[in-house]
This record gives C-alpha cells, structure tokens and sequence, in this order.
C-alpha cells in the first residue's frame, strides 16, 4: 500500500513511506499567497531537511523567537499624559461626593458657582397651598390653635363665629386636632387665606369650613351614627375582683365605682369570696367611624354571700345608687369622715389643753397626718367654708331631716359655700389650725341646732323612692336584669 521513500542526510539513511493512493495528502509545499508570489515566507521544517531553503526557515523561526523572549522580559513602558494637579477648592468639592465611611463626619457640601445658564429668581417661589394640622394644647383655645397655624384673625373670627350655632369649641379637649389648608396669598407681607378646615366637634358629630367660588367660609355638618348600647359584663370575682373585671376592658375608674356604690352595704374583705359573681352595665358609645367612648357605671350586683344589686337614679337633681326596693345604697352617715383615721377624743365634757379649763367638747376628734382628705359624711349642701375663730379652717355643711356637720382645724379648705356635695366627697385636708396642739379633725353632728355625740345618735339620713318615680325605678331595674353580658376569654 505504502510506497517507501529513502533519503540521505550525513550518511543516515531514513525510510518514509509514501501515502496511498486512495488517501491523499496536500502538497508538501506550502501555498504561497495571491499577493506575495515571489517570495517564499512559509518553509515546511518537515520537508527537504538540509536544504538551503529549510535552513532559511530555521533561521527565521529562531529570530522570531528571540524577539519575542526580548519583548517578554523587557517590556516597554506605556505612556501616559500627565493630569494637572488639583486646586484646594477642587479636591473639597470631590471630597463631598466621595464615598466613604459612615463613622466618618461629614464635610458639608460645597457650594458651587452658578453658571451662565442659572438665571436669578426675583424672589423663592411659594407653595400653592399648605396643609397643616392645629392640635390644642392643655392651656389653650380653638381660635388660639388656628392663630398659631397661620390663619389670619378676620378667618378665625369667620370660623368662630360659624361654628358657635352648631358646637361649643370650650368642650374641645387638650390635643384635639384641626385639619387645615391654607391657600396662596397674593402678597408675602398678608397671611394665607384658609381654604378648608375640619375637626371633630363631638363624639357624633364632625364639622367642615370651605370656602366657596364667591369666597365665602360655608359650614357643613357632618353626622357620625353611633350605638349607644351599654356595654354589660359578668364574672366570678375569683383571685381578684378588680382584676377580673379589668379582664373585659373596663377602664380602672369604673371598677372604682362599682366597688365604691356597694361599699356601704358589703364588705369586700369579708363578704366576698373567690365563688361569687359579679355584673356591671356600663355606658358606651361606639362610633361608625370605629372610635368608642366608656362612660359611668349604671347597673352593679353582686351576687354570693350578701346579693346586692344597685340602679343609678336621679333623684331631686342629684344622681345616687338606689337599691332594688328603692332606698338609697348609703344608710345614715359614714361612721368616719377620714379614712383610717385614729379616733383620740370623744364626746362630752373635758379639760381643755390649751385654755387648761374643764370645758364641753361638743364633738369627736381623729388623729391623722397633716392633709389626710376629709370627707363629707353625708350628701348635702356647704353652707359655711373659711376661718372660724378657734375651731381654726371650717366646713359646715347641712343634710336632710336638719341636721349639720363641722369639719375643723383643717389645713386646707377644698369645698366652698353653696356647694352640693355627696357621702364620700372630699371638702378638706387635716390639719392644726386654731387652738389645736397638732394635726387632726375636730368634727361636730347638730340636730335642730343642738350637738349630739355622733358614735352614738341615730342618724335618719336615708331616702327613698315613691309612687310613680318608684315605679319607673323598677321598671328600669328589671330591663337591667334582662341585658345580656358579653363574653371574654380569661386564657388570653
């Protein structure tokens, strides 16, 4: 297949065999290109070794090689044109575009010439309208709020005087808040002009000033419904009375009430137990717009040892606690008008320590610390507050069936002439003033104008519902019964 070749090279002889036929190879010599005909660049190595011609080729090889291990190990610069340094003024303005680290503190930012393009305002533009919230502050007014938003007097005295027919801006409380938007004012040196203003009058009512096309202030009411069904609640007293009813979301004040309207008939460290059960109807009012409002207690029971259930009722102007058969919850007067008070002196002829003269002691005395609130044994009205000679600051205060209390040597006067006041209420502090020789209470019970020894005198200070306005009571109590509690989850 194979037709052998034998060539001679410095007396060695080497044997190639020649392709076959039917599997052929290119020429041995290399093309040459269109354009370079004449001269013979590629020389074949493997090809008419020792010729003339290959040892040109090997001289080319190796010349190319040593140029390319010269440029390898030598490589030749590379030029670049040289920057022109930069000014101070420079490098501060690439300094605070920079990016660099967060601890580092800023440099500011530089300020840059405007160019020719920049042309100089007159004067800064203005907002075409500004919208801004005016909230009233604790020691405040409604047209106070508005002066300090921006808006001008003859707009507040606009406003005042449209809302004044539908709400009273005095019931506004601390932090209520007034949505304004001020509009653009022809000239910097006049205030804005108020565009609109909104804000919640009341509870169920939201109240809107626009101005119109003409540039009159219109008032527009905006009714918000409300339910107003009370909120009922009912439990077990279990570890803790207030704190089971604080579990339902009842406000602290109301649980106070509650205990404070049966205190005169239980006794919550004695007559209530983990098994009885409670239940209170509540004022409440829920907004649409999502908002509730918790007002005072209406109903409470108790229910276990002693069953106790009270109604608020108004009764000649004054609202009280009644009992189910209509009495009312307080009977006779509160035993001690300051609470936990030491009693140090009774009723009944004595030897006066300063005047040092046997002398009647028309009334008892309760050693307290210095303004230990003193309270009203009864409800009634002050018909003395101020300075009476030794018995020092005084308090007299009239009830029913004639009879008159005196609170004295207080150190303070809390009630004032005229004044309604109830079982309970705070009228003073203790204190040492007149002929006293420390701090305490001297109190005083008249019947009919005479002194009587108040441990021991039989008080008739209770009223009691009749006729129609009796019936009316029941008939409200038994809807009070028939009200359905909510329920609530203890494990949350």
């Amino acid at each position: 297949m194979f037709q052998p070749t034998t060539r001679a090279f410095e007396g060695a002889t080497f044997s190639i065999p020649a392709p076959s036929a039917q599997v052929p190879f290119a020429s041995a010599k290399p093309t040459r290109a269109a354009g370079m005909r004449g001269v013979d660049i590629v020389v074949d190595l493997g090809a008419e070794i020792g010729t003339k011609r290959w040892w040109r080729g090997m001289g080319t090889l190796g010349a190319m090689l040593a140029v390319a291990t010269t440029v390898a190990f030598h490589p030749a610069p590379i030029v670049k044109p040289a920057q022109p340094e930069l000014a101070p003024t420079q490098l501060a303005a690439l300094d605070t575009i920079s990016i660099a680290p967060l601890a580092k503190s800023p440099q500011g930012l530089a300020f840059h010439q405007p160019t020719a393009r920049v042309t100089a305002l007159a004067e800064p533009p203005e907002r075409p309208r500004i919208e801004v919230t005016a909230r009233l502050r604790d020691v405040d007014s409604f047209n106070g709020a508005l002066r300090r938003a921006g808006v001008s007097a003859a707009d507040v005295a606009n406003v005042a005087l449209l809302v004044a027919g539908h709400t009273d801006v005095k019931s506004l409380k601390p932090g209520a808040a007034v949505d304004l938007v001020l509009g653009r004012r022809t000239d910097k040196s006049q205030p804005r002009p108020l565009e609109s203003l909104a804000f919640r009058a009341a509870f169920d009512l939201r109240l809107e000033v626009n101005r119109s096309q003409a540039g009159d202030l219109i008032v527009t009411r905006d009714e918000i419904a409300v339910d107003d069904s009370p909120l009922v609640v009912a439990g077990d007293v279990g570890g803790s009375l207030y704190q089971s009813a604080r579990a339902f979301g009842l406000p602290s004040r109301v649980v106070a009430s509650y205990i404070k309207a049966l205190s005169p008939k239980v006794n919550f460290q004695r007559d209530v137990s983990s098994r009885d059960s409670f239940q209170m109807v509540v004022e409440h009012r829920r907004a649409e717009t999502g908002e509730t409002e918790t007002g005072n207690l209406i109903y409470a029971k108790l229910g276990g040892k002693r069953d106790v259930e009270l109604l608020r009722w108004v009764h000649n102007g004054r609202t009280k606690f009644f009992l189910a058969d209509g009495s009312s919850a307080v009977e006779g007067m509160i035993k001690s008008p300051v609470a936990g008070a030491r009693f140090s002196s009774g009723f009944g002829t004595r030897f006066h320590p300063i005047l040092k003269r046997a002398r009647m002691h028309a009334g008892v005395d309760f050693a307290a610390r210095s303004g230990t609130p003193v309270m009203s044994t009864a409800p009634g009205t002050v018909i003395f507050a101020g300075r009476n000679g030794g018995y020092g600051n005084q308090v007299q205060v009239r009830h029913a069936s004639g009879i008159v209390t005196t609170y004295s040597h207080l150190s303070r006067i809390a009630s004032r002439s005229g004044q309604r006041v109830g079982a309970g209420d705070v009228i003073g502090n203790v204190g040492s003033t007149g002929l006293s020789t420390g701090p305490h209470l001297h109190y005083e019970v008249h019947i009919a104008g005479r002194p009587v020894n108040p441990r021991s005198a039989k008080l008739p200070i209770q009223e009691q519902l009749e006729g129609q306005e009796l019936a009316r009571f029941k008939s409200e109590l038994q809807r009070m019964r028939q009200m359905k509690p909510i329920a609530v989850s203890h494990d949350a």
